[in-house]
C-alpha cells in the first residue's frame, strides 16, 4: 500500500522527533512541497527525496530532477549558492542518517499479524504470550517459551524450549529461536535465520570425530537485525554474546562462543570463528573471514574479502588475505603486485646490465 505524501517541513519535523533532536536540517526552498518517497538522485523525480553524502556523486545531485535533496552544507554550497530553483534542499551535517529516518517514516507500514495466536500453531500450555503478541499460522512454541509484548511470530517459525522473545521484536517467517536462546527488544530476524544451532564442536580420536555438546545458548541484545539464512550457534560451555545494535547481513556464519561487541555491523557472507571477539562499532566486509580465538579491537574497519588471522589490537582499516595489513600499505603493495611482470623485466635488464660490466663488457 503508498504511503500518502508528506509536506516537506513536515517531514523535517518528524525526522527531529524521531531523532530525538539530534537531526534537525535547514529546508531551502518550498517547504510546502509534498514528498511521498525516496528515489537515487539519478532516477528521482516529482514527489522524491534524494540524498547525496559522497562527493563522486556531486554531478548526479546537480542534474537531479528529485523534489527535495539532501546534502551537508559544504556539498549545497558548492552546488547550489543561490539555491535550487523550484527544487528544495534539506541540509544537514549527517544527510545519510536524516535520510535513513525520512526514508522510515514514509516507508509503507509493514504487514501485521493480529495480536492473538493463529488456530493453527502449536503453543505448549506452559508458554507465556503476551496478550498484545502475534503468533502466525503453523508456528511452534515450545514448553516455558516467553513472548514479549507487541512480538511477531511469523508463519512456520520455531521457538524451542525456555526460548525468549522480546518486547516489539519481529520474527519473519521460517525462523528458529532454538532451546534456551534469547533475543531482546525491538529486534528483526528475516526468514530462514537460525538462532542457536549446534556449534561446530568435535574431539579427534583415533581418525573419527566425538561430538562435545553444546551446552551453552545464544543471547542476542536489543536492537539487532539478523538477516535471512544467517546461523549463531550457540555455545560450547558459556554463550555466544550479540550485544545492543549488532546489524547482521543474509547469509552470515557466527561460531559458538562468538562476542560481538555493540553496534557493529557485518555484511553477507562474513564468517567468525569460535571463540573470537568482536568490538564495538566495527564494519566488516562481505566475506570477510575472522579465524577463531583472537580478538578485534573497538572502531576497526576490515575490507570486503579479507581474512583476519590474528588480533587487531588498535583501531583501522584492515585489508588483505595474505597477510592482512593497514589498508593503505595493503593498496600499496596491491599496486606494485599489477607491475611485477614490468618490474621482473626491468630487474633482468639491471642484472644483465651489471653482469656485462663486471666482465669488462660495455653493456647493450
Amino acid at each position: 500500500m503508498a504511503t500518502a505524501g508528506l509536506p516537506l517541513g513536515e517531514l523535517a519535523a518528524a525526522v527531529a522527533d524521531r531523532s530525538r533532536g539530534r537531526l534537525s536540517a535547514r529546508i531551502t526552498g518550498r517547504a510546502e512541497q509534498e514528498i511521498a518517497g525516496v528515489a537515487p538522485l539519478d532516477l528521482g523525480g516529482p514527489g522524491q527525496l534524494a540524498f547525496l553524502s559522497n562527493a563522486r556523486y556531486r554531478a548526479q545531485a546537480a542534474a537531479s530532477a528529485a523534489t527535495a535533496i539532501v546534502l551537508s552544507p559544504d556539498d549545497a554550497a558548492a552546488l547550489f549558492p543561490q539555491g535550487r530553483g523550484q527544487g528544495a534542499l534539506v541540509t544537514c551535517p549527517a544527510p545519510y542518517a536524516w535520510f535513513a529516518l525520512a526514508a522510515q517514516v514514509l516507508a509503507p507500514a509493514q504487514p501485521q499479524w493480529p495480536a492473538g495466536v493463529h488456530p493453527t500453531a502449536c503453543v505448549d500450555p506452559t508458554a507465556q504470550i503476551d496478550p498484545l503478541a502475534a503468533i502466525g499460522p503453523q508456528a511452534v512454541i515450545a514448553a516455558q517459551a516467553l513472548i514479549g509484548a507487541g512480538a511477531q511470530v511469523g508463519a512456520g517459525s520455531f521457538i524451542g524450549e525456555a526460548a525468549r522473545v522480546g518486547a516489539a521484536t519481529v520474527l519473519a517467517p521460517r525462523v528458529s529461536l532454538m532451546h534456551g536462546c534469547s533475543i531482546g527488544a525491538r529486534g528483526i530476524v528475516h526468514s530462514g535465520a537460525v538462532i542457536g544451532a549446534d556449534g561446530f564442536g568435535f574431539a579427534p580420536f583415533e581418525g573419527r570425530y566425538l561430538k562435545i555438546p553444546q551446552t551453552g545458548v545464544v543471547r542476542v541484545g536489543d536492537d539487532v537485525e539478523i538477516g535471512a539464512n544467517t546461523t549463531i550457534d550457540r555455545g560450547t560451555m558459556g554463550d555466544t554474546v550479540i550485544d545492543d545494535g549488532v546489524k547482521l547481513d543474509n547469509l552470515v556464519q557466527v561460531a559458538h562462543n562468538v562476542h560481538i561487541g555493540a553496534h557493529t555491523v557485518v555484511a553477507g557472507c562474513a564468517g567468525i570463528a569460535g571463540s573470537a571477539r568482536i568490538g564495538r562499532g566495527c564494519q566488516i566486509g562481505g566475506a570477510a573471514m575472522i579465524a577463531g580465538h583472537l580478538e578485534i579491537a573497538d572502531g576497526c574497519i576490515i575490507s570486503a574479502g579479507t581474512l583476519i588471522s590474528r588480533s587487531i589490537k588498535a583501531a583501522g582499516f584492515y585489508s588483505g588475505v595474505f597477510p592482512f595489513m593497514p589498508n593503505r600499505d595493503w593498496e600499496r603493495n596491491a599496486a606494485l603486485v599489477r607491475h611485477l611482470d614490468e618490474l621482473r623485466a626491468r630487474l633482468r635488464s639491471l642484472e644483465a646490465a651489471a653482469r656485462s660490466t663486471s666482465q669488462g663488457k660495455p653493456s647493450a
